[in-house]
């Protein structure tokens, strides 16, 4: 990777037209052919990029341009659409490349608990009304993750999972067996929440009696949409 401070300008041309004007900021260049454009702020979320497969290629400057105290220009075309991301550079005050090597990708074991923790506090998500009872309500084969109330007073056992299966279905069923022997608690309804579910475990749901929710892991945790260029 190639990490570039430098004053500079970009201009982005193609399916939209977008300018940065002057300012200090950070280039990053990637060996899959990327380039992003941040400034001091906006968190994760570049102002700028071109996603692979694009290629860079200097920029031969004109007189107008040198004139305007450009020292450098880059053109990062991507293949397939031909846009094109042109960045101006004015003076460099930093320029190194580091090799990374091979990435082991994003370990994600802690996600599901994190999504508990979350839709404890988000529990509306659930639906209109919704309050928590408790966190991991025990049973006497396992803790249900969320134990609420809907708008009624009626008891909701929710089971959450990353990617929703039929084991995750069944596990569920199991608890509301068990529940709705409970006269206390009966009768329990059971919501399945995953970041993903599965079409024969959303059939087998339905078939059940059991809703499910689908759960947008960024959204909960506050974080923007980062697909679109703005």
């Amino acid at each position: 990777m190639r990490i570039v401070v430098a004053d500079c300008s970009v201009d982005y041309a193609g399916r939209l037209s977008a300018h940065l004007p002057r300012a200090k900021r950070v280039l990053m260049l990637k060996n899959d052919g990327s380039i992003l454009v941040h400034s001091d702020g906006g968190s994760y979320k570049p102002l700028n990029w071109m996603s692979p497969p694009c290629s860079l290629a200097p920029v031969e400057l004109d007189a107008e341009q040198e004139a305007a105290g450009i020292v450098e220009a880059w053109q990062v075309t991507h293949k397939k659409t031909a846009d094109k991301l042109i960045v101006s550079i004015f003076e460099f005050f930093h320029d190194s490349s580091h090799d990374l090597g091979v990435d082991p990708g994003l370990i994600k074991d802690g996600v599901e608990a994190h999504l508990q923790e979350l839709l404890a506090e988000q529990i509306e998500l659930a639906g209109e009304g919704h309050t928590l009872v408790r966190r991991e309500y025990m049973t006497a084969i396992g803790p249900v993750d969320i134990l609420a109330k809907d708008a009624s007073g009626g008891s909701v056992a929710i089971e959450i999972k990353r990617r929703g299966g039929i084991d995750g279905v069944e596990q569920l069923t199991r608890y509301l067996e068990l529940m709705n022997r409970d006269p206390k608690l009966a009768p329990v309804q059971g919501v399945f929440a995953a970041q993903e579910i599965k079409p024969q475990a959303r059939t087998l749901a339905e078939d059940r009696g059991i809703r499910c929710l689908v759960l947008d892991y960024d959204a909960m945790r506050g974080m923007e949409d980062q697909n679109t260029l703005f």
